[in-house]
């Protein structure tokens, strides 16, 4: 497929993202439309604007910001997000969402490496900002906080609003200059700065939401993932501002009770989540009646974050006759890069390459793999960032040129679909023999008494790496000597013997990050802390 540039989808040189995902609404006639709905508060596409302006003025004229200064986000989902997202941007600043879940160490460090000047903060995250001394941050200037009046030094975001004028026009930014950051999730470790441009918001926006799901304005939108998470930004405010739909931003935990509400309560169309979402759905049905979840509004199921096993796709699919479509995309890349079509699903898989991007698997030597053999998978967009901030090593070894070394192992087949084997640090090698973990988790959830599992790397009594399985069971099932027998001989009726779990270990959770993906390093960290094993 042809590789795409900003340009050729239309952005001009001279571009600020905020006049493409909010200004430009107005002008063409949909002020009165919803665009935000969150608990029983409605924001139209003209509030929206209007509040976007006053947060910027508030910036640039109250509180002294100047552009590509850092104004740092730790907020829930709520329409808050999208006036100081959006306003920070119209300014020529850099707006940087952060990870609502971290702790004060975290925080301190995000602050510090972004030197950001103004802290946007939800009230109920304040705590964890007030627990770290003042003295301790570089830069920082102002903290303002949503969701209540502010004493002392604390600034109230509704007080700046009703304080600023309305009228702002946008920041003369190139299409290629600094519009945001985002944190990786670092299920590999500590998260990277990446640097995103005015651009990569429209080609993300464009090559996914109007290339793959077909977003239009008739849509409304529910997202799992949060808006601090890469996917999540895309799927909850990129897209549907980018076609005039609505978004529905729900800033409570996402259990399983409170996904199916809100469903049923605001009745999207489109609905993502994450594969361990789906599994925390399909494990609860309705406590009061037993009668099903309505979920009959939806047009389309989306899954990201780490691969979707085949059994959980079937089990959803059988339920609600809903298809998942499941893709992959990154952080550096914004959001999606390759996906599953509507129509053309292939469960297990993580669909087809996108229009717009190119893709390569390469083997150790950067040589093209055989069809259906393993390799690493190199991608190809313009959505991809420019950078590591502050990270120059790694920003070299992780993209070169045009292209990102997506560190993800991956296989094609004849008909184009890619199939994920692991990450490139992930993959084991048993009796000379390479072992995908995916391959082995995806068998072992197919039994019906497992309902989560990590597998990962454990060496024997001789010193040699073996399969070990840490496994959640379903309530109710006990984690005996036996059943873990059991599990390793069910495996191995499904896979080639040397691809068995050699022990299986049974956990009451796996270790996660925010967005639902397995820390597999975690899981490597537990396992050295077992004895090594007989086999």
């Amino acid at each position: 497929m042809p590789f795409l540039t900003a340009e050729d989808l239309g952005v001009p040189p001279l571009f600020n993202a905020a006049s493409f995902f909010v200004d430009r609404h107005v002008a063409e006639g949909r002020g009165e439309k919803v665009a935000i709905e969150s608990g029983d508060e409605r924001v139209t596409y003209a509030q929206l604007l209007e509040r976007v302006n006053r947060f910027g003025r508030s910036l640039r004229d109250a509180l002294d910001v100047r552009p590509e200064e850092r104004v740092l986000l730790l907020l829930q989902d709520e329409p808050a997000f999208a006036y100081a997202f959006f306003g920070t941007m119209k300014i020529g600043a850099v707006a940087v969402p952060v990870n609502t879940l971290l702790k004060e160490a975290d925080y301190r460090h995000l602050l510090n490496d972004t030197r950001a000047t103004v802290l946007v903060v939800s009230e109920a995250l304040l705590p964890a900002i007030e627990r770290i001394p003042r003295s301790e941050f570089r830069r920082l200037r102002h903290v303002v906080v949503v969701g209540r009046d502010a004493a002392g030094e604390r600034l109230a975001f509704d007080r700046l609003l009703a304080d600023a004028s309305p009228d702002l026009s946008p920041e003369h930014t190139s299409r290629d200059e600094a519009a945001f950051w985002m944190y990786s999730s670092g299920s590999t470790g500590r998260s990277k700065g990446c640097v995103h441009l005015h651009h990569d918001l429209v080609v993300s926006a464009t090559l996914y939401g109007g290339g793959v799901i077909r977003i239009s304005e008739r849509d409304r939108t529910y997202s799992v993932a949060k808006l601090f998470f890469a996917y999540g930004l895309g799927n909850a405010l990129l897209f549907p501002l980018s076609v005039g739909a609505t978004t529905i931003l729900s800033p409570g935990p996402p259990t399983a009770a409170n996904v199916y509400a809100n469903i049923e309560r605001y009745r999207p169309t489109i609905f993502y989540s994450v594969p361990t979402g789906y599994g925390m759905l399909l494990a609860q049905t309705r406590p009061e009646s037993g009668a099903e979840y309505d979920l009959s509004s939806l047009r389309l199921a989306v899954s990201a974050g780490e691969a979707l096993p085949p059994a959980l796709f079937a089990r959803f699919h059988r339920r609600f006759g809903l298809e998942i479509l499941d893709g992959i995309g990154s952080t550096e890349n914004l959001h999606m890069f390759i996906s599953n079509h509507p129509g053309a699903v292939r469960p297990g898989s993580s669909g087809q390459l996108m229009n717009g991007y190119e893709a390569r698997i390469l083997d150790n030597d950067r040589q093209p793999v055989p069809p259906g053999e393993i390799g690493n998978l190199w991608i190809k967009g313009d959505s991809v960032c420019s950078a590591y901030w502050n990270q120059h090593e790694k920003s070299h070894d992780t993209i070169e040129g045009r292209w990102l070394r997506t560190g993800d192992k991956y296989s094609q087949d004849a008909d184009g679909y890619f199939w994920y084997a692991g990450r490139s640090d992930d993959m084991l090698k048993v009796g000379g023999q390479w072992v995908s973990p995916v391959e082995v988790e995806n068998a072992l959830l197919t039994h019906p008494d497992v309902l989560e599992c990590g597998v990962v790397g454990h060496e024997d009594k001789d010193q040699l790496v073996k399969p070990l399985a840490f496994v959640v069971l379903r309530s109710g099932i006990d984690g005996t000597t036996e059943r873990g027998s059991e599990l390793e001989q069910f495996v191995r009726t499904q896979l080639a013997d040397f691809k068995r779990p050699r022990w299986v270990s049974f956990v009451s959770s796996l270790p996660k990050t925010a967005t639902g993906k397995i820390q597999r390093f975690k899981l490597r960290e537990l396992a050295s802390e077992l004895e090594p094993g007989r086999r």
